[in-house]
């Protein structure tokens, strides 16, 4: 509708009843768009929000469970599984604020490890617990990969005018590897490895193709949180 014309409708509903109701319902409905368009708009920022950990910006274990099955679909991975040592003993001297920035200081070196990996998922499991799927074409890149995490997670970091620093342990399991593509059975090899590389003092360690531990409900026996769940196998 051109300038003179909106103009001339304009003057007609002045007179008019019938186009004036119409003009009437015509900016309410442009006003209710507007409305909802902000409120679409504010609820995806919500929803995007809840999606990741308040603490690291990575994702949260649930937004993680949604995304990385289909990284693991599209193509050769890399499973990682990543646990803090030294945690408590930093709480313990320095309080939880350390142990805060510590957790933040690995979600940091996550960022920055996937940076140049756009389709890799990465998230805070809980506590000092993380995961990732990283696509990895060439499995040659992973010790590249695994040593660069290591070294930047261990690298110290500043709090309080402090240098402090955490230990950690990182287990690696390669979908290339495994006999079908399964992201819960990469997760529990990559667990496994994790938990050895945990048990000879930190490090990293990339996983076998098949299970070494027997197992509660599907997940490694004297993990925590199994110790009275089911049947053990």
């Amino acid at each position: 509708m051109t300038v003179s014309a909106l103009e001339r409708f304009r003057e007609r509903a002045q007179h008019d009843p019938d186009v004036s109701w119409l003009l009437a319902f015509a900016r309410s409905a442009v006003q209710a768009g507007r409305y909802q368009s902000q409120l679409i708009r504010h609820l995806s920022a919500e929803l995007e929000q809840a999606r990741h950990d308040p603490l690291t910006g990575l994702l949260t274990r649930a937004a993680f469970e949604q995304r990385a099955p289909h990284v693991v679909g599209a193509g050769p991975c890399a499973v990682l599984l990543i646990d803090l040592d030294g945690l408590k003993r930093l709480n313990d001297q320095f309080g939880h604020d350390a142990g805060d920035a510590a957790i933040r200081a690995t979600g940091a070196s996550l960022n920055d490890a996937l940076e140049s990996r756009p389709t890799a998922v990465a998230c805070r499991l809980g506590g000092d617990e993380f995961a990732a799927v990283v696509p990895l074409p060439e499995a040659v890149a992973l010790p590249w990969l695994l040593r660069g995490l290591h070294d930047s997670i261990t690298a110290p970091f500043r709090h309080r005018g402090r240098d402090l620093t955490v230990g950690v342990s990182i287990g690696a399991c390669l979908t290339a590897d495994l006999p079908a593509t399964s992201l819960p059975l990469a997760l529990r090899l990559a667990d496994e490895a994790m938990y050895e590389a945990k048990g000879n003092g930190g490090g990293w360690l990339v996983a076998g193709p098949a299970p070494s531990h027997r197992t509660v409900n599907g997940r490694r026996h004297g993990r925590r949180g199994t110790a009275l769940e089911g049947t053990t196998s």
